[in-house]
């Protein structure tokens, strides 16, 4: 009796263990099934936003690009250059091609691109209005002189003209003479478009995107483009830099700085170049470098040129 009561017990005393070990593998399964539902849930989220990104992104490019095609049409109907408004469009064109396969996709960098482009098309829709209010002036005073000569020449015919009245009607000739011809200078200014500053370091890497090390940048490269004006005079023209600082004040070295005349004031510039102006929507480079290190903060650059300023860009020094 003594042998056979004993498995007796210890089967008795192996059912709980197995029991409680089964439990356990249990709840280690639910824990483990949870908590990969966690994860899995969050990946789709992550993946939902990133998704409803890129289509906003898609959309922003889709609509800049309709609206440059609509440019590019408005500015051949009135016969001017679209040289650099194609440059653009296929610029853009590459980024939207280059979303649909962008595995490192910034939200932020695509964000600048698109304010690029909204800052270019702003720019060139206001030259499109400047060009159309000026020529619609210039028919209206052309016709105005033109009754006027034909009137002068009557009253000389018939001599019944007065000495007096002509000396005045030529004296306001004259006055519209002067003012044709400020408005002539005007419309032949350059515009220099799409400023770019990109850093570059004392090893020549050069890092573009407007936000930069202040410890790793050396000297700067200024980028844009000179728009073609059919008005304006190919030749050698002088190119003035302006470098302001935090603080609003001009970065300029005796060694290339000096002061240039704007709107009557002498104003001081950070470097000057020679470019020789070919009026065919031209792309432009200066390298601007100082002695002194630059300090962290926001920065403005002003592109200068025969008295006008035609341009100016923005970057960050962190």
């Amino acid at each position: 009796m003594h042998i056979t009561d004993t498995p007796t017990r210890s089967s008795k005393g192996i059912r709980p263990i197995a029991v409680g070990v089964l439990v356990g593998v249990a709840s280690l399964l639910v824990y483990l099934f949870v908590g990969a539902q966690n994860e899995t849930l969050e990946l789709q989220q992550s993946l939902t936003t990133q998704v409803e990104q890129l289509a906003h992104t898609q959309t922003q490019l889709d609509s800049l690009s309709r609206v440059l095609d609509a440019r590019i049409a408005d500015v051949r109907r009135l016969g001017g250059n679209v040289g650099n408004l194609e440059t653009v469009k296929a610029r853009l064109e590459a980024d939207k091609q280059r979303l649909t396969h962008d595995l490192r996709f910034s939200v932020r960098t695509y964000d600048q691109r698109i304010r690029q482009y909204g800052a270019f098309l702003a720019s060139r829709n206001a030259d499109l209005r400047l060009i159309r209010e000026e020529n619609s002036n210039l028919a209206n005073r052309a016709r105005a002189l033109e009754e006027e000569r034909e009137l002068v020449l009557s009253e000389n015919a018939g001599l019944r003209y007065d000495r007096d009245e002509l000396s005045r009607a030529v004296a306001t000739f004259s006055a519209q003479n002067d003012d044709l011809k400020r408005k002539v200078t005007l419309a032949s200014a350059m515009r220099a478009l799409d400023v770019q500053v990109r850093s570059l370091t004392e090893s020549g890497r050069e890092r573009q995107g407007g936000v930069y090390r202040a410890s790793r940048t050396d000297r700067l490269k200024i980028l844009f483009t000179l728009a073609a004006n059919p008005l304006a005079t190919k030749n050698t023209k002088d190119i003035y830099l302006r470098v302001l600082d935090p603080n609003g004040s001009v970065l300029s070295d005796d060694r290339i700085g000096g002061t240039l005349s704007y709107e009557g004031n002498a104003i001081g510039y950070s470097m000057r170049q020679p470019v020789a102006f070919d009026n065919n929507d031209q792309s432009v480079e200066l390298v601007y470098r100082r002695d002194s290190p630059y300090r962290p903060g926001p920065y403005t650059v002003e592109l200068y040129a025969e008295g006008f300023r035609i341009g100016q860009g923005e970057f960050m020094l962190k």
